[in-house]
Formats: structure tokens, C-alpha cells, sequence
């Protein structure tokens, strides 16, 4: 009878040693998830404010913490490994539950601190109904204990990183709404269709022009449901092009090959260089609601609820 032989155990210096997470373990992700988001080592030295050997020590540290190769870093540049990218996504879960612990203690102690992570949808800073920046005044006022995250993003990421908690007050444009989030009006915005100054409709006569003409040209709009998706679709704009944020639509405008909306604020530059025009404004329009958006469940901490009052009282 063949006996099988037992499976040997690994070897010590081939296992994760990882047991009780301690505060240096949360140290060494954080430095991980800088040298991650800044692209490198040398990048994450003047966002960390320490030498790029000690960062190096920190990632062959926690690499030895783990017992996983996390990057490749050399000549060809740094880039994350297959476990390095899990272990990302896993400290980007880890520190904002971090975050949310230590918030949930400041409220049992009713103070203000921590963390607040603000994300908006671009291009607001232009326009003149929107006074975010003077709610982030009264904010600070309030709150000077509070370390302020600003992040521009998608509406469909803003809305995902309020459900997950990597956001706490988020700033779109109303569309569809969700059971799990709670929606308070801020301010308008004016979007126009506009023509980059190569495009045929540039400098001509628009009179005619009507919704059913406009489908002979091609159009750029937003990839994700949104004002300005729902607006192409009810129009039939056929969208031969798609951006992800109000840059890329300036962009694909630029070329002079596609028509867009934009809002009228952001546009207002690229109008006075001579490089799009606004087609038959008075026709060729629609307003976005701006609303402020916080989650239902768990409770906002106070943090959020309290910003989210500054911007109701910026906005009056």
C-alpha cells in the first residue's frame, strides 16, 4: 500500500504574519495608499512630508507584514501587483471604516472631528449661484477641528461613495432619486447646446434649426444617467461621442467635429476666445437643479449634518 506523504506546512517566512491590526499597521497603509494615489514613491515623499528612503522602508515593511508583494517598483516605474490592487481596495474599505469609528466617537462626545469627505460634480466653482465655497466658510467656523476632503466626481460615483461611506455629503445635478439617500435643493444651472468654431453650424444662421434638424449632426453627451442623458434620449440626439465629466464634453466640442451642452458659466470663456458658440440659446436649452445628498442609513454624522446646513444657509 502507497502511503501519502503529508502536506508540508509552509514555511514561516512564506506565510502573512498579519494577526491584530496595530496603529504602526494603519501607519504603513497609509503610506501605502499615498505612494499608491501619487504614483509612486518620490510623488508620495512631498504628500507625506517624509523622505523617499523612509517610504521605501515603510512598503518592504508592510510587505513583510503581509507576506505579499504589494509593487514593482525600478527603471520601467512603479506599478501595483495583482495583490497589490486587492490590498488597495481593502485599505481604501479599512481607513474609512477607521474614519467612520473615530466620527461616531466624536458624536457619542458631541464634538466635531475627524474627517469630512465632500464630493462635487465638476465644474460648480464658476457658477455664480452656487456659494459652496462660502458654506465651507461657515463650516470652518463651526468645525475648525474637522479636516476637509473636497473630491470632484461623477454623479454615480458621488452617489455610490455616500451608499459605502467614502462620502459624506455629496453635490449633483437632481435626477432620478434613491430610497437609500436624502435630497435638499441648492441652486440652478443653465446648460446650452454649443458648436466648436470648426463645426458647420459656427457663425451661421440658427433660426431654423429645430430638434428633429439637429439629429443630422453628431452629438456629445454624458456616458451615465444624468439631466443630460435624459434630455438626449427624450430628444433623440444621437450620441455619437461620450464624456465622463463637463471637461471631456468641452473637449470633443473643441474639435469642431460634435455638438454638446455645457453650462452656460463654463462656457462663457471658451465664447469670449472665439472657440464654441451657443446654438439658438432661447430654444436649445435646459436647467439643472443642483441638491445636496446625504445617506439615510446609517446616520450622518455630525460633521455632514452640519455641513450639509452651511450649504442650505449659503443658498438661503
Amino acid at each position: 500500500m502507497q502511503v501519502k506523504a503529508p502536506t508540508p506546512h509552509p514555511s514561516p517566512k512564506h506565510r502573512a504574519v498579519l494577526g491584530q491590526l496595530s496603529d504602526m499597521d494603519l501607519r504603513l497603509l497609509q503610506v501605502f495608499k499615498a505612494v499608491v494615489e501619487c504614483g509612486g514613491m518620490s510623488a508620495a515623499e512631498l504628500e507625506l512630508n517624509i523622505g523617499t528612503s523612509t517610504v521605501s522602508r515603510h512598503i518592504k515593511d508592510l510587505e513583510a507584514r503581509l507576506g505579499l508583494t504589494l509593487c514593482r517598483r525600478g527603471r520601467a516605474g512603479f506599478a501595483l501587483t495583482a495583490e497589490g490592487q486587492r490590498v488597495y481596495d481593502e485599505t481604501l474599505r479599512l481607513l474609512s471604516a477607521v474614519d467612520a469609528f473615530r466620527s461616531s466617537i466624536d458624536d457619542i462626545h458631541r464634538r466635531m472631528g475627524g474627517r469630512l469627505e465632500v464630493a462635487v460634480f465638476d465644474k460648480t466653482a464658476s457658477n455664480p449661484a452656487a456659494h459652496i465655497g462660502d458654506a465651507i466658510a461657515l463650516f470652518a467656523s463651526q468645525a475648525p477641528e474637522v479636516s476637509l476632503q473636497m473630491h470632484v466626481a461623477s454623479i454615480p460615483a458621488i452617489e455610490r461613495g455616500l451608499i459605502d461611506g467614502s462620502f459624506h455629503v455629496g453635490i449633483i445635478p437632481a435626477h432620478r432619486t434613491s430610497q437609500s439617500l436624502v435630497y435638499a435643493d441648492l441652486f440652478a444651472e443653465t446648460m446650452l447646446l454649443y458648436c466648436g468654431a470648426r463645426h458647420p453650424l459656427y457663425g451661421t444662421n440658427h433660426a431654423a434649426l429645430t430638434w428633429e434638424s439637429l439629429r443630422a449632426y453628431q452629438f456629445a453627451g454624458l456616458g451615465y444617467h444624468s439631466p443630460n442623458m435624459e434630455l438626449s434620449h427624450s430628444t433623440r440626439l444621437p450620441r455619437k461621442a461620450t464624456g465622463f465629466d463637463q471637461e471631456s464634453i468641452a473637449t470633443l466640442i473643441l474639435s469642431g467635429r460634435y455638438l454638446g451642452f455645457l453650462p452656460d458659466h463654463y462656457a462663457d470663456g471658451f465664447e469670449r476666445q472665439g472657440l464654441m458658440q451657443a446654438v439658438l440659446p432661447a430654444q436649445f436649452h435646459y436647467r439643472c437643479q443642483f441638491v445636496s445628498v446625504l445617506r439615510k442609513s446609517p446616520q450622518p454624522t455630525r460633521a455632514a449634518q452640519a455641513f450639509a446646513q452651511c450649504l442650505m444657509q449659503a443658498h438661503g
